[in-house]
């Protein structure tokens, strides 16, 4: 299309979650709940995981920044969704919304490396127990890191600069709650097969990777698991894992859902309700998942509200 016959579009509406009037209350109640939760939840496990020396170690390392990473991601989406529940325009910039898509990019790319890199912390603790300080040094953690950064980085820019250099000149109205992909090159009235090809090639090679570097990691902690003799030693070996493998089971299995697919077959309802639970509801449960099912931070958050009674 030629942009002379169209007007350009320098802001987006977001439709939101529902248009219904009668809803916009109770789901920002809803979701500000939600917002709360996944701040405090992910603050106090970065606290306590600080300022509890017996959890200075690599797996913890890698929970707290991971509780950083949720809080962001959470804070990259939710206060626009909820300023939006009770604006009667729901507008978002051109340029603020190009933000908020590379903020949420870098977010999930760096959650979905950093499970990755947490279930090798696993694989090292319990199939090398004998190297596992001299392989997982802090020099080598925060490399691991850094290069998860660093490709989150990369990755979030190339997506973003990718989409916005498209033309935007015919509706302006995002059918999400939020700036992603699949929506903007829905209303892209430029050719959009080199974006198209990119979001499913770098979504195999960031999903896909991460999803078997897990899964190797796990095929040989399992095999490990399985030689130990005593049934006691199973179980502590075990339990060790279970809380990864349910956070990775629930974000991947939404990502792959929303991304690894071909752009026409997209359900714009069906995504938004995918899309609520790992941008919002995830990062609330992941701070949860940890912290009930792993017997040192229950501890650690024992001690210190014992501490926290005892000084008051």
């Amino acid at each position: 299309m030629e942009e002379g016959n169209h007007s350009v579009v320098t802001e987006f509406i977001l439709s939101g979650l529902t248009d219904r009037p009668e809803l916009q209350v109770p789901l920002f109640v809803l979701f500000l709940l939600i917002y709360v939760i996944t701040v405090v939840g992910n603050g106090g496990m970065i606290l306590l995981i600080t300022t509890d020396p017996r959890l200075h170690t690599p797996m913890y390392f890698f929970l707290g920044n991971l509780s950083f990473c949720d809080i962001c991601y959470s804070s990259t989406i939710a206060p626009k969704m909820l300023h939006n529940f009770l604006a009667k325009r729901k507008s978002i910039s051109h340029s603020a919304c190009a933000v908020q898509m590379y903020l949420f990019l870098l977010c999930a790319d760096i959650e979905c490396f950093l499970l990755a890199v947490m279930a090798y912390d696993r694989y090292v603790a319990i199939c090398n127990p004998l190297l596992y300080t001299v392989t997982m040094s802090k020099q080598r953690c925060n490399q691991l890191l850094g290069g998860v950064c660093v490709l989150g980085l990369v990755d979030a820019m190339i997506h973003t600069c990718l989409t916005f250099q498209l033309s935007f000149c015919s509706s302006n109205i995002i059918n999400h709650f939020f700036c992603d992909i699949p929506q903007l090159l829905a209303l892209s009235c430029s050719d959009t097969r080199i974006n198209d090809i990119v979001l499913f090639a770098f979504t195999c090679f960031i999903n896909l990777n991460s999803a078997v570097a897990i899964l190797l990691s796990y095929v040989y902690i399992f095999s490990a698991i399985l030689r130990i003799r005593s049934a006691e030693g199973r179980h502590k070996a075990f339990s060790t894992c279970t809380f990864h493998l349910t956070a990775v089971v629930i974000l991947y299995g939404t990502l792959l859902f929303i991304y690894f697919r071909p752009n026409s077959s997209y359900s714009m309802d069906t995504d938004k309700v995918a899309s609520v639970f790992y941008t919002l509801v995830i990062p609330m449960l992941n701070p949860l998942i940890y912290s009930l099912r792993n017997k040192e931070v229950k501890e650690a958050l024992r001690k210190a509200m014992n501490k926290l009674l005892t000084n008051s």
